[in-house]
C-alpha cells in the first residue's frame, strides 16, 4: 500500500489561471523606459543573496513580469551542500520562468504582500508546477511598486522547500526590502550609480 501524495501533482488540465493582469501592457512599458526587466543585474544579484540571507531562505528572486513570463534580474539559490536539501533532479531556477508558474503574477495583481507558509495548505496555489518542479514549500513575496508612476513594476520574493511560518516580522522586512530596491531602481532610471 502507497502513501498518498501530500497534495496532488500538477495537472495542466486543471490548473487554476493566473489572475487577469489588465496592466501587463503599462509594466513592460514602464521596465523598458527605466531599462530593466529583461537582463540578470549583478546588484540584483547581490540583493537577493542579502533578502535570502536576513530571511534564512534557500532562494531569492528580484521578478519583473510581462505579458508572457516573468524574469528574475536578481536571482540567489544556496548550493545544495549549504541547505542540506536534496531537491528534485533538474530543480535548477533559472532565469525565466512563465507567468502561470509560482506566486508572483498574483501579488502583482493583488498589489500587496503574501506569505505563504505551506503553499499546499492552499488549493488555489497547492497544484502550481513549481511545487513539482523545484520542491517548494514556502513562499514569501511583496510587490515592487513604482512611487513615481504607481505601475507594480515586479515582485521581490523567497521561497524555501520547507514548510515555515514567516511571521509579521518576516512581511515587514521584505517590505521594506521592497522599498529599497524601488529606490535603487530610480537611481538607475537618473543615470546615479
Amino acid at each position: 500500500m502507497s502513501t498518498p501524495e501530500p497534495y496532488a501533482p500538477y495537472d495542466p488540465s486543471n490548473r487554476l489561471a493566473t489572475p487577469q493582469d489588465p496592466h501587463a501592457a503599462a509594466r513592460v512599458a514602464r521596465l523598458r523606459e527605466i531599462g530593466i526587466g529583461d537582463a540578470p543585474i549583478p546588484e540584483f544579484d547581490e540583493f537577493a543573496k542579502s533578502l535570502a540571507h536576513i530571511t534564512g531562505a534557500p532562494y531569492a528572486m528580484v521578478n519583473f513580469i510581462d505579458e508572457d513570463r516573468q524574469y528574475f534580474a536578481g536571482l540567489y539559490t544556496q548550493e545544495p551542500d549549504q541547505t542540506g536539501v536534496e531537491l528534485p533532479q533538474h530543480a535548477e531556477p533559472g532565469r525565466e520562468m512563465p507567468k502561470d508558474h509560482g506566486w508572483c503574477p498574483h501579488v502583482v495583481t493583488r498589489r500587496k504582500a503574501m506569505p505563504l507558509g505551506d503553499v499546499c495548505a492552499y488549493p488555489r496555489f497547492a497544484g502550481n508546477p513549481v511545487i513539482d518542479k523545484l520542491g517548494i514549500r514556502a513562499y514569501l513575496g511583496t510587490p515592487l511598486i513604482d512611487t513615481r508612476t504607481g505601475i507594480t513594476l515586479g515582485t521581490i520574493c523567497v521561497v524555501d522547500t520547507e514548510t515555515r511560518d514567516w511571521g509579521q516580522e518576516g512581511v515587514e522586512t521584505i517590505k521594506g526590502m521592497a522599498e529599497q530596491l524601488v529606490r535603487r531602481i530610480h537611481d538607475i532610471e537618473d543615470g546615479r550609480t
